[in-house]
């Protein structure tokens, strides 16, 4: 069971840091070096976990518990990516892929046989 935790953290931080690059390559192509260092720059989302106590807890979902993983923020982040402008619409990108690993995270991995 230990390799698995290993194998859901590396998972969760190649999500962060370098599935953005690829995100930037496909659909930042003109600007991908901006766009990846904006995607990581979004990283910052998770101040919000300094408000929780404690900061964190491997039992409780990020997204739908703190102020900037919120359902009314994933939706408007959601709405950035529609809505924004190409230059903006990075931080939108990243801040939703964002959501979506420390969803995959939480819920993906409880469907695992074993693991809790």
């Amino acid at each position: 069971m230990e390799d698995l935790y290993w194998l859901r953290s590396s998972v969760h931080y190649l999500l962060h840091f370098v599935f953005p690059f690829f995100l930037a390559i496909a659909f930042f192509r003109s600007f991908w070096r901006k766009a990846y260092l904006i995607m990581i720059v979004t990283m910052l989302v998770d101040l919000d976990h300094l408000l929780a106590n404690p900061v964190f807890d491997p039992d409780r979902s990020s997204v739908g518990f703190h102020l900037l993983h919120s359902y009314p923020m994933v939706a408007i982040y959601f709405l950035g990516v529609i809505f924004l402008r190409k230059s903006y619409r990075a931080v939108a990108v990243g801040l939703l892929f964002h959501m979506f690993t420390d969803f995959q995270d939480y819920h993906f991995w409880k469907l695992l046989p074993g693991f809790d």
